[in-house]
């Protein structure tokens, strides 16, 4: 799904996209889930994408934005109309905390699975990682400018995983 305001702060919950002009600032919510930045400097245009899990079933939901592959492969549609390139885009992964006890370990994390599949997504689609916050034990509050192509993040960590009192981290720009 995508949400679709034509200016001003938009939010995204899991399984959501947008795309948009300078004009509009994005804010997403992570624990284990994942959110890829798009940003043209030069067009001041971009999106981001808010996905739950790392690939869909081979041959459904392809384009569904709830999985990581569906999520680019919707951005990547965008990027294609926008007649634009890969190269020219600043890009920025978020997220994938551990939002279970690191006492358990017959499960590998849905978190470290989903930064995986991004990883090698956008290795697959030639893009290069500018910064990231990723893993960790917890989760974020993620708000991207578009016209400036700056993130700011917030993080939730647990202090003690048995009693999770979380601890607020304040805002950290990427630029």
């Amino acid at each position: 799904m995508s949400v679709v305001v034509p200016h001003g702060c938009i939010f995204l919950n899991p399984g959501e996209y947008f795309w948009g002009g300078e004009e509009n600032r994005v804010r997403t919510i992570l624990g284990s889930c994942v959110a890829i930045t798009l940003w043209h400097p030069q067009r001041k245009t971009g999106g981001m994408c808010h996905y739950l899990l790392p690939f869909s079933i081979a041959g459904k939901d392809h384009d569904n934005p709830r999985y990581a592959d569906g999520a680019m492969a919707v951005l990547m549609d965008r990027i294609r109309r926008s007649g634009t390139r890969v190269a020219d885009y600043q890009v920025k992964m978020f997220g994938g905390g551990n939002m279970f006890s690191p006492h358990i370990t017959n499960v590998r994390p849905i978190g470290l699975r989903n930064i995986e599949a991004g990883e090698r997504l956008l290795e697959r689609y030639g893009f290069t990682l500018t910064a990231s916050d990723v893993g960790g034990f917890g989760y974020r509050t993620v708000v991207f400018d578009i016209r400036s192509g700056d993130v700011w993040v917030r993080r939730q960590r647990a202090t003690d995983p048995e009693n999770p009192v979380a601890e607020t981290v304040p805002y950290a720009g990427t630029h």
